[in-house]
């Protein structure tokens, strides 16, 4: 099977339909997403309409939890609040209850799916460097886990010497006697330097594991988030991956 695992839409829509569009012919069997389809952009109903279509294993980001009303706020930065409060204004009740309903954690087969850590998902503790993530190699009972949260995309290895850092582009064969830990970056929101649509693509036939970045129209949705109102730095880090 192939499965397409993708974060961080942040009501980014003209990145994530560029995204659909283009795995539409990848024979895909299944789609993981691992959080935060709300937040930062100006389309976060219809980014809702087109996940809930998908039929994918899903968990909450913290946007998304914000979003329902289940999350403070307070330490948010300022342009992450308003653009928070602006769609908690623009969600209908239904929209709400499917974000509220959103688990932390997911698995399903030899997959593992947490928006942040696995030691303490609620917590929504960003995946920075090899310590977190042998805090939730321990809690993991998966082969692989897939997180997002830091918009950028990164791959931990669990070997004999401990957790280490494997690049994070193009396809890569994963050993099966080894755990992984696969950050897949962002649609919406790239902070990696890196502003077109990041997301993965693997394939269990033959244990491969694809990162895939994609050009979107940014100007038009950077143009969105001006025209509703949002912080102009919500616009201008489209351009630039930041």
């Amino acid at each position: 099977m192939r499965y397409a695992i993708f974060s961080d839409v942040h009501s980014n829509l003209e990145a994530f339909k560029a995204v659909l569009d283009c795995l539409a012919g990848a024979d895909i069997s299944r789609y993981f997403f691992v959080g935060d389809i709300v937040g930062y952009g100006a389309d976060p109903s219809a980014c809702i309409r087109l996940l809930t279509s998908l039929g994918a294993v899903m968990v909450c980001g913290n946007h998304d939890r914000a979003a329902s009303g289940d999350l403070t706020t307070d330490y948010f930065n300022e342009a992450a609040a308003a653009a928070v409060a602006w769609t908690q204004a623009r969600l209908s009740s239904a929209e709400r209850i499917f974000l509220r309903g959103l688990p932390f954690v997911q698995q399903e087969g030899d997959f593992c799916l947490v928006h942040g850590t696995l030691d303490h998902p609620e917590a929504f503790d960003y995946m920075t460097d090899r310590h977190c993530a042998a805090k939730t190699f321990y809690a993991l009972s998966k082969e692989i886990c897939f997180v997002g949260h830091l918009h950028q995309p990164g791959v931990f290895a669990e070997t004999s010497d401990g957790v280490v850092d494997i690049p994070a582009s193009g396809k890569r064969k994963l050993e099966k006697q080894k755990r992984y830990i696969v950050n897949v970056g962002s649609v919406g929101q790239p902070r990696d330097g890196d502003p077109r649509a990041c997301f993965c693509v693997f394939d269990d036939a033959d244990c491969t594991l694809e990162f895939r970045r994609l050009d979107y129209d940014v100007r038009r949705a950077a143009d969105k988030i001006a025209a509703a109102g949002l912080p102009q730095t919500l616009a201008s880090r489209l351009y630039v991956g930041r």
